[in-house]
């Protein structure tokens, strides 16, 4: 029996969003090759980065000082056309610090009011820079602001730039004098990344561009106009109902109070992930495959984004990591269980 048939605007609508979505491919493999050429044998980390633009969220790069996490930002907010920001989080830097603060000026006839000074948090990507140092009280201002677009100081609901992005960096070996952060916080993000030592090869090729006098030069790729535009594109994009059911099977399993739970994740996990990482990981599979020149994602996206969506939001219990249990471990197994199932259904 024959299927339903298209109307003629359906079908000129479909033919436009594949059009659109095959142009910003193109751009997309520009920005990408263009990141990479400076952010050399990291080609997962660019990826992921521009996944959490593309899906118009927060990424946390977790890795050791000195794997060019800050020229990544740099080279991104170049390439993408954002006007960018640092902050390099300490334990005095206070939330004003970050969001701004009211001063008290005198005009020239005597007359005084308070004028509002924007504090970084005003730009379009936000570098974040070792926020595990922070204090708690500062950690939390980033919250509003990460959340909603927006910062509230003196009563006044101050609307951030569009777009807005923020990369964080954590150092996960030096943790005296750190404050980890909150679960709360941690969920903002909606991915973490992990920034790894670069193998022989790819260090011979950092060493040889980056010592040098030519450094390379990046040129601009997209502006903030453009990148609202594909991230409402990145949302119009179709998904399977294979995929959006290996989603929902990945992330109830991960739950250890869930009927759906594995015998490992029982075990071994105290809590976890939240509808929001469904959510995560919906937006995550069609930026991904949109980076890759794909119309649609499929379950290998599913599979792909599982560790980078799912790490920061579960925790092993205190018998599990005193076994020397493996979190991306856990992660990993149940992914493959998931998507060998949905692929064999």
């Amino acid at each position: 029996m024959a299927g339903p048939s298209l109307t003629p605007s359906a079908a000129l609508d479909g033919a436009a969003l594949v059009a659109e979505i095959e142009s910003l491919a193109e751009r997309l493999a520009q920005a990408r090759g263009s990141v990479e050429g400076r952010f050399i044998g990291q080609e997962k980390v660019v990826e992921l980065v521009l996944t959490a633009i593309l899906c118009g969220g927060h990424g946390l790069l977790v890795g050791l000082p000195g794997l060019g996490k800050t020229m990544l930002v740099d080279t991104l907010s170049t390439v993408m056309g954002l006007k960018s920001s640092r902050i390099q989080f300490t334990p005095d830097l206070m939330p004003a610090d970050i969001l701004g603060s009211e001063v008290l000026e005198t005009a020239p006839d005597g007359s005084r009011a308070f004028r509002f000074i924007e504090g970084p948090v005003f730009c379009e990507l936000l570098m974040a820079d070792e926020i595990n140092r922070a204090s708690p009280r500062t950690q939390s201002a980033l919250l509003q602001a990460m959340q909603e677009k927006q910062v509230t100081v003196a009563g006044q609901h101050r609307p951030l730039g569009r777009p807005f992005h923020v990369l964080a960096t954590q150092n996960p070996l030096e943790q005296e004098g750190t404050y980890p952060l909150p679960e709360a916080q941690l969920d903002r993000f909606i991915v973490q990344i992990d920034v790894d030592y670069p193998d022989r090869d790819t260090e011979r090729a950092i060493l040889l561009a980056t010592t040098g006098l030519d450094a390379g030069e990046v040129s601009q790729v997209f502006t903030p106009e453009a990148i609202l535009a594909a991230q409402t594109t990145v949302r119009r994009m179709p998904v399977g109902e294979q995929v959006v059911e290996a989603i929902l099977d990945l992330v109830r399993a991960c739950r250890p109070g869930e009927a759906e739970a594995t015998a490992r994740v029982r075990q071994a996990v105290s809590w976890g992930p939240g509808p929001r990482a469904a959510q995560a990981l919906m937006l995550g599979v069609r930026a991904r495959a949109l980076l890759n020149g794909r119309l649609a994602p499929g379950i290998e996206d599913v599979a792909a984004l599982a560790r980078p969506v799912l790490t920061h939001r579960m925790a092993l219990s205190f018998a599990a990591r005193a076994r020397g249990e493996s979190l991306p471990e856990i992660i990993d197994s149940v992914a493959t269980e998931v998507t060998r199932i949905e692929a064999a259904a």
